[in-house]
């Protein structure tokens, strides 16, 4: 038997056909599968039979028709490595979705989770090892608006690999206790702030009061020495890169200082305060080793129809 990588997913996924076959035993499927024409995009078959499940690799001949023939067929694996998960709510096409309907379903010795999702679609994913990202942000509010943004990204993002982020939240509501003060001073409102504590708001430009603590990054601290000529009487930072110092962590967060891009920083990928999601989802596929940018597909010419006549005889293999 062949060895795929861990992650390993079929893109796009109508490289797959599934098949009911009389055996999964694999000399017999092997055999089996070596008689038969396929549909020029197939890479994989997950035959079936009685429950039981068998992954194979397959080679195609050459050839410009709609349907091919087999030239080579290799079991990837079969019995209690194949796993079969039906999910109606997994796009199979998003290996983070299946890497979560895997391993929600795990079993001792399974290899490749077979998974039949949205539209009765399917694919499989190999080993799931989901990469794990830290995403670095103050809270509230909860949860924090770049985690949701990087989920967003994930479900729609078809070039990622499995990805479970990881929060480290930075609680504005724990700075403040820690900091006893008469008065505070914060950038601008967010949900989740006791309203009965003493609380103005940078952004609103209240009266100055030098009694009070800002609670905020230097961009903050810039804003207010504009605003009322001094330097604030104390304050506490919860810029990200101040209070969870890169340690070579995967890690995704913002920053005030960048206002429009995103940059590097070690282990780190820094977007701006005010992000749009193109900058976050940029951000997740730099850390991820892809590209920027995701490859456009080429635009093709509609082939006439009947350009491919029905071929007689079953068919190995439809496209999905």
């Amino acid at each position: 038997m062949i060895d795929l990588p861990a992650n390993f997913i079929v893109r796009p996924y109508r490289g797959v056909s599934v098949q009911r076959v009389p055996s999964v035993e694999p000399t017999a499927l092997r055999e089996r599968l070596l008689g038969r024409r396929v549909y020029r995009r197939t890479e994989f078959v997950v035959a079936e039979c009685g429950g039981e499940r068998a992954v194979v690799r397959i080679e195609r001949a050459e050839g410009d028709g709609i349907l091919v023939p087999v030239r080579d067929a290799e079991v990837v694996a079969s019995g209690d490595e194949v796993v079969f998960v039906d999910d109606e709510r997994v796009d199979v096409g998003n290996a983070t979705q299946l890497a979560r309907a895997a391993l929600g379903a795990a079993a001792a010795g399974a290899r490749i989770h077979v998974v039949q999702g949205r539209f009765q679609h399917v694919n499989f994913i190999v080993d799931p090892q989901p990469l794990t990202i830290r995403v670095v942000e103050a809270v509230p509010p909860q949860p924090p608006k770049l985690l949701e943004m990087a989920r967003a990204m994930v479900e729609v993002d078809e070039d990622l690999p499995p990805i479970a982020f990881e929060l480290v939240a930075i609680d504005l509501r724990t700075l403040i206790a820690q900091n006893p003060a008469p008065r505070y001073l914060l950038p601008c409102r967010s949900g989740g702030i006791d309203p009965a504590l003493p609380v103005e708001f940078l952004d609103e430009g209240p009266a100055d009061d030098p009694s009070w603590t800002l609670v905020g990054c230097e961009r903050s601290r810039e804003i207010h020495v504009a605003m009322y000529g001094r330097e604030p009487r104390e304050r506490v930072d919860f810029c990200p890169r101040v209070r969870v110092p890169d340690d070579g962590s995967t890690t995704l967060s913002r920053c005030c200082l960048l206002e429009r891009g995103i940059e590097r920083d070690g282990g780190q990928m820094l977007v701006p305060w005010g992000a749009n999601l193109d900058e976050v989802r940029t951000a997740l596929r730099l850390l991820c080793g892809l590209p920027a940018e995701p490859a456009r597909a080429r635009a093709v010419q509609p082939e006439p129809l009947g350009a491919h006549p029905a071929a007689p005889g079953s068919v190995a293999g439809a496209a999905r």
